[in-house]
C-alpha cells in the first residue's frame, strides 16, 4: 500500500497489453462512430526528435476532426491557458499555453470533465488563484484537479509519453510533500481503467482515437 508521499509509477498504468485491453473495452462501449481518422494517418509520423509544434498540430487536427459537430476549437494560445465559451456565432475555444502538448492535453481534459453546463461558462466556471496559494487554496485546487489530471494521465500515456502530476504551486510557503494528490490522481486513473464506462463520453471518444492511431502506427509523440 502506498504511503501519502510515495510517488506512484504512472508509466505502469498503460502497458502495451493494457493499451489493447482498454481499446477493446472502449470499442465495446462505443455509441459513437469515429470517422475521418484515415485522413490523419499520413500526418502522424512524429519522431521523438521533432518539436512540440508538430505534436501539438497533430493533436489540434485530431481534436477538431473528432469534435467538429460540437462547435469547439482547440487553439494554441500566446498566454496562459483559457477556455472561452461559444459566443455570437463563434465556436468555443480551448486555448492551451505556448504550444505545449501537455498543456493541450490538460485543457482538453478539463473540457471533457466540464459537461454541457460548465462549457457555457468562461474557464468552465472555475476560480483560479495564482502560484503561491495558501494551504486552503491549494487543497481546493487539488480536489478539483484529480479527475482532469487522471484523464490527462491516460491521454498522455496513450500517446506514449511520460506523465507527471502538477500541483502548480512552486512558490508555496508551506510544506507540500505530505500531499496525497499524486496518489489520488493515480487511484482515479486506475479506476477509469478498471471501469472505462465511468469516463466522460468525450474522453472515451478521444482516448479510443489516440489508442487506435498510436497502436496501429507504433507512434511516439
Amino acid at each position: 500500500m502506498m504511503t501519502n508521499n510515495a510517488k506512484p509509477d504512472f508509466s505502469a498504468l498503460l502497458t502495451c497489453n493494457a493499451d489493447l485491453d482498454l481499446l477493446a473495452r472502449l470499442n465495446f462501449l462505443a455509441d459513437y462512430e469515429i470517422k475521418s481518422l484515415d485522413q490523419l494517418r499520413p500526418s502522424i509520423n512524429i519522431n521523438v526528435e521533432d518539436n512540440e509544434k508538430k505534436a501539438a498540430d497533430w493533436l489540434i487536427n485530431l481534436f477538431d476532426t473528432l469534435f467538429a459537430e460540437q462547435n469547439v476549437q482547440l487553439l494554441c494560445g500566446e498566454h496562459e491557458p483559457e477556455y472561452f465559451p461559444a459566443h455570437l456565432g463563434q465556436p468555443a475555444r480551448i486555448e492551451f499555453a505556448h504550444g505545449f502538448f501537455a498543456s493541450a492535453l490538460h485543457e482538453i481534459s478539463h473540457w471533457c470533465i466540464a459537461g454541457n453546463k460548465r462549457r457555457q461558462l468562461s474557464d468552465f466556471g472555475y476560480w483560479y488563484a495564482a502560484d503561491g496559494r495558501s494551504v486552503t487554496q491549494q487543497n481546493a485546487f487539488e480536489r478539483v484537479e484529480i479527475k482532469p489530471q487522471a484523464l490527462e494521465c491516460l491521454f498522455t500515456l496513450a500517446c506514449k509519453r511520460s506523465f507527471q502530476v502538477s500541483q502548480d504551486n512552486l512558490f508555496a510557503n508551506f510544506d507540500t510533500s505530505n500531499s496525497t494528490f499524486a496518489n489520488d490522481v493515480y487511484q482515479q486513473a486506475t479506476q477509469y481503467l478498471a471501469q472505462p464506462q465511468t469516463l466522460p463520453r468525450d474522453a472515451q471518444i478521444l482516448l479510443r482515437a489516440i489508442l487506435t492511431l498510436c497502436n496501429n502506427q507504433s507512434l511516439t509523440l
